[in-house]
């Protein structure tokens, strides 16, 4: 048996998993990760060894805490930071109403719980200066609101710093004077502050270069919470923008975490464009690195330089794998499978039911495809290149108004939709309905030259590959053999870049589920027997 130290192959968490929050209670480890305009809000990682991880819950589940109705796409939950004092878990976050154009609508708050899977309680209001909030918990008992501060004003830098403000925990309020302890450098776009103290030291981290091929993270330090703050050495502590042939791209927005025995480790987030092609399907993921502490006090990479590691020497802790999601769900339980997530609506009960019809996800036929408002989509993430769907849907639609079926989805003008529909000359037939991104506003696409004839009544099942850069669907009726239709589509197209304003514009990532769609108002019903997705070497 080999005595060389394992490894951990990044990404960490794959599939849309952005802007990492990491924080250590005894043994175990929890990573937070923004979600936009998904529901439930915030997904949750656990681990025990940093290797291994698994989703353990979404802590905004209810209207006091979340609703998202009208956020555009790549708003609602941006960046949250988790930390635990006082004898609880501490999460601030933001809700985006608006991010085009000169103004950024971004309102931050903070819930608390005694146990990560809740309950958590409801959300504290704390300001609307600027996004990406996290919570200092000092030595001294203070805590300490950090954001970016957001100036829309003509002629000026519209990340214009850091702001620290005092939090009163008793009030449930920030308190006391504003101050911008840090400008960022020459790189712009600075945001993403975490703070941390070690050794007499306040370390600011931060990410600059906006959130694509320029991301990176940035370090520097103060004897004064307030400042002045000075910058690394190095200026930044990981970064891909040196490196453009490294597989992990976009790297950036971090926070740090230290073990047991004292090894330190940086999650940040990151990028897997197709090769060839700076296209990031899986949207950005969370990566970690090892680092180490110099004598002069700073923090490096253990292996040296800014660049990140694919293979990353784990921590000195015992290995605590986790059982294997399951590749197929039945929909036999009450609940939806963790797995799954809605666009955007705190009241799911409009859009789903596991009781109405048992041993099946019923949909409720709601708003088109791409609304912003009440749309009927469960779907899950894609987490690699290639993988393969399945689903088999129950659907008997009226008119042309109701669709259902499967659905690999990125926004609104970005998705691939294989649905059953009413056609007024044929009856029942198949349809594809898509948006390659390359209209504003999310117009139509017909790929088929005519809808393909269903049977009157009985389930169709519809699959879903990517393998390459294709991505093709096909179906079955209950006496016939999978079925190619409609021609292989950009799989590259469900990605930041693809469209709009690219990774600058678009923060998500792939997924893949279920849709119903009703535009007649009618809330026809849209029966799932089953959802599998596994992904393909």
């Amino acid at each position: 048996m080999s005595n060389a130290p394992q490894k951990i192959a990044n990404p960490i968490l794959p599939g849309f998993n952005p802007d990492p929050s990491i924080c250590r209670v005894g043994d175990d480890y929890y990573i937070a990760t923004s979600t936009f305009e998904w529901f439930p809000g915030v997904q949750i990682h656990h681990s025990r060894d940093l290797k291994n991880w698994r989703l353990v819950t979404r802590p905004l589940t209810r209207p006091a805490q979340l609703d998202m109705r009208g956020n555009p796409d790549s708003c609602g939950i941006w960046a949250p930071c988790l930390t635990h004092a006082d004898g609880k878990f501490w999460l601030v976050y933001t809700d985006v109403k608006r991010k085009d154009g000169s103004f950024k609508d971004a309102h931050n708050y903070i819930v608390t719980a005694s146990a990560i899977e809740g309950p958590w309680s409801d959300p504290v209001y704390t300001n609307s200066s600027g996004f990406d909030p996290s919570l200092f918990h000092d030595d001294d008992g203070r805590k300490w609101q950090l954001n970016m501060i957001w100036d829309h004003r003509v002629g000026h830098n519209s990340f214009a710093g850091i702001a620290l403000q005092e939090f009163d925990p008793v009030a449930g309020r920030l308190t006391g004077p504003i101050r911008n302890i840090f400008a960022g450098t020459p790189l712009g776009l600075v945001e993403g502050p975490h703070l941390y103290k070690r050794d007499g030291w306040y370390y600011l981290l931060t990410a600059e270069g906006g959130t694509g091929y320029d991301h990176a993270v940035t370090l520097a330090r103060s004897k004064q919470i307030d400042g002045p703050y000075e910058l690394h050495p190095d200026t930044h502590v990981v970064t891909s923008r040196f490196d453009p042939d490294n597989p992990i791209q976009r790297s950036g927005h971090g926070d740090l975490v230290e073990t047991q025995n004292g090894e330190t480790y940086l999650v940040h987030l990151m990028g897997r464009p197709r090769p060839g092609q700076n296209r990031c399907q899986m949207g950005r993921e969370t990566a970690i690195q090892k680092c180490v502490w110099g004598a002069d006090g700073w923090l490096r990479l253990e292996a040296g330089g800014l660049a990140p590691e694919q293979l990353v020497t784990a921590p000195d802790l015992p290995a605590h794998p986790f059982p294997d999601e399951p590749a197929r769900h039945d929909f036999d339980e009450p609940d939806l499978p963790l797995v799954f997530q809605w666009l955007r609506t705190p009241y799911p009960e409009r859009l789903f039911s596991l009781t109405e019809r048992p041993g099946h996800l019923r949909l409720f036929g709601r708003e088109s495809v791409g609304s912003w408002f009440e749309q009927a989509l469960v779907a899950r993430r894609q987490t690699a290149y290639d993988y393969e769907a399945e689903t088999l849907l129950d659907f008997q639609p009226e008119n042309r108004q109701q669709t259902a079926g499967l659905i690999a989805y990125y926004g609104r003008c970005q998705f691939f939709y294989l649905a059953v529909t009413e056609d007024r000359d044929l009856g029942r037939v198949l349809t594809l309905l898509t948006c390659p991104g390359n209209t504003p506003d999310g117009d139509l696409q017909a790929p088929l030259e005519a809808p393909v004839l269903l049977p009157k009544k009985g389930p169709v099942a519809m699959k879903v590959t990517v393998e390459g850069l294709a991505l093709r669907f096909w179906y079955k009726t209950e006496e016939a053999d999978w079925e190619r239709i409609g021609p292989a589509f950009d799989a590259t197209i469900l990605s930041d870049e693809a469209a709009g304003r690219g990774a600058h514009g678009n923060f998500t990532g792939a997924f893949v589920g279920m849709h119903a769609m009703d535009t007649s108002g009618q809330a026809r019903p849209a029966d799932f027997d089953y959802f599998s997705y596994q992904n393909l070497a």
